[in-house]
């Protein structure tokens, strides 16, 4: 156990690596913005720079964002993937301050599609191995529990807001470019991680009772049992159904690996859901 959280923790660091990299050598020098509460760093660093005359780092600025963010996925949404989203924030702040800023190419298509590319490569792996880059990953899942509304919504509504303000703030190309920067990012997001945001986790096992006592200690989730029998060996075992978000997967398959090694899972996209699916207290 202590390996795998060695390793989750370099994941971390080199998911922050690649996300500093796309910052630093490729976005901010060529005016185009990143997703979330990176591009609101971004964004707030180049007018406080070009409009104030205040000389702010964009590592700063995105760690300050993240503190109340963090406070509320701390009481919100889970110790685990908050602690591990935290470190992800610390470390990308240290490395942009660490990697200088300097323009690589002054094709801005070449920097918003490399820039894009790294940047979903490093928040991609980063969701895969159970944490996130904070910011709006934390406030979609808060407001997405508390509204039950597709996690899509608002990082809809907040990119849209970036897109807009660096349109009118700057030249109306660099919105374009940096429309085509998301979209690059979300389409390496989804090839390195799931793009569904809503899965449905079939689990057959035979220590149901164990495996509901440790997902509900870990998990806010309702899980329906069903019994079931294997045609094969005829023994009688049940099958836990529950819809997860992408985020929960990964502590999803360390539970289900430590309670029943050999249990049977079966991943699949949900494409919609119809009333609450969390758990009722």
């Amino acid at each position: 156990m202590f390996t795998v959280e060695i390793k989750r923790i370099l994941i971390v660091i080199f998911g922050a690596v690649l996300n500093a990299v796309s910052l630093n050598l490729f976005l901010i020098e060529a005016n185009v913005y990143a997703s979330g509460f990176t591009g609101v760093a971004q964004l707030l660093t180049s007018i406080l720079n070009d409009f104030a005359g205040i000389p702010v780092s964009t590592g700063i600025l995105l760690f300050l964002l993240n503190i109340p963010v963090a406070i509320l996925g701390w009481l919100k949404v889970g110790r685990g993937f908050t602690v591990y989203s935290a470190l992800s924030v610390a470390f990308t702040t240290l490395f942009l301050e660490l990697i200088p800023v300097q323009q690589l190419s002054e094709d801005i298509i070449l920097n918003a599609v490399f820039g894009g590319v790294i940047g979903g490569m490093g928040v991609g792996i980063t969701l895969k191995w159970g944490a996130s880059t904070g910011g709006l990953d934390i406030v979609a899942m808060v407001l997405s529990r508390m509204k039950d509304r597709p996690i899509g919504i608002y990082f809809l509504i907040l990119n849209s807001a970036i897109i807009a303000i660096a349109g009118l703030l700057y030249e109306p190309e660099n919105a374009l470019y940096t429309l085509l920067t998301l979209y690059v990012t979300t389409r390496v997001i989804d090839a390195v991680h799931t793009r569904h945001e809503k899965l449905t986790a079939m689990i057959i096992t035979s220590k149901a009772a164990d495996l509901e006592r440790a997902i509900h200690g870990h998990m806010v989730r309702g899980i329906t049992t069903l019994p079931a029998k294997g045609a094969f060996t005829q023994q009688d075992k049940n099958m836990l159904v529950m819809v997860i978000t992408r985020y929960e997967l990964y502590d999803l398959q360390h539970i289900i690996q430590e309670v029943d090694p050999q249990a049977f899972t079966n991943i699949v996209q949900t494409t919609g859901i119809f009333g609450f699916f969390r758990r009722d207290d």
